[in-house]
């Protein structure tokens, strides 16, 4: 099952994020995450958090759709976006999106990429996403769909990630190690509509930019 979750980073153009919710089961908000999916129209399954960012308007509108939530003290020891990807994770979910995962505050974006690794380790994949990017973890063999002239870059989360491959890509690995620190996997480029990415030790954060 495919959960999406809205946090309250900035999205300016919500008709290029329309394409995530495509196949998903479950839709979840993070505290003023609503105010996203209320611009899109969508009314969420849930809301969650402490309710100390929300709009009193966009609380007040969620109350009088009936629209299940769960609240929590503000003093706690995780974040509204944790507790929203715990919750899709019990009810079921095995993939989610999450969409406005990143903003001005650097310290919640970071750890939201980081939420990817233990939530993988949990049985959730899931990837952050916005107008023009993507991100998500690799620690197999990986396909990866875009456009000609896309940029992958692929970024080490573990201290060394062994016997690098990619095919498609204008810069090629063949069985190469990449470590933690070193810029060397950043912006190659899509040589057409497909790239490959095998890896046969460790974990990689890809990046995925579009022109478009």
């Amino acid at each position: 099952m495919k959960a999406v979750i809205f946090a309250g980073g900035k999205i300016e153009n919500y008709d290029k994020i329309k394409k995530y919710l495509e196949g998903s089961s479950l839709i979840i908000c993070a505290d003023s995450g609503i105010e996203h999916a209320f611009n899109m129209g969508i009314i969420p399954d849930l809301l969650v958090g402490d309710m100390d960012s929300i709009s009193p308007a966009a609380l007040e509108k969620a109350k009088k759709l009936g629209i299940e939530m769960q609240n929590v003290p503000s003093e706690k020891d995780f974040t509204d976006t944790q507790l929203a990807l715990d919750t899709a994770l019990a009810r079921g979910a095995r993939e989610a999106v999450l969409l406005g995962g990143l903003g001005d505050r650097p310290d919640h974006g970071l750890a939201n990429i980081f939420l990817m690794v233990s939530f993988k380790k949990r049985g959730l994949e899931f990837k952050l996403a916005g107008e023009n990017w993507e991100m998500f973890l690799i620690d197999k063999e990986t396909e990866i769909r875009g456009k000609e002239g896309d940029i992958l870059s692929l970024i080490p989360i573990s201290p060394e990630v062994k016997g690098v491959e990619t095919e498609g890509l204008y810069y090629p690995l063949k069985g190469e190690t990449l470590f933690m620190g070193p810029a060397r996997g950043i912006s190659n480029v899509f040589l057409g509509n497909t790239a490959k990415v095998l890896v046969k030790q460790g974990l990689l954060l890809a990046v995925k930019w579009s022109h478009e």
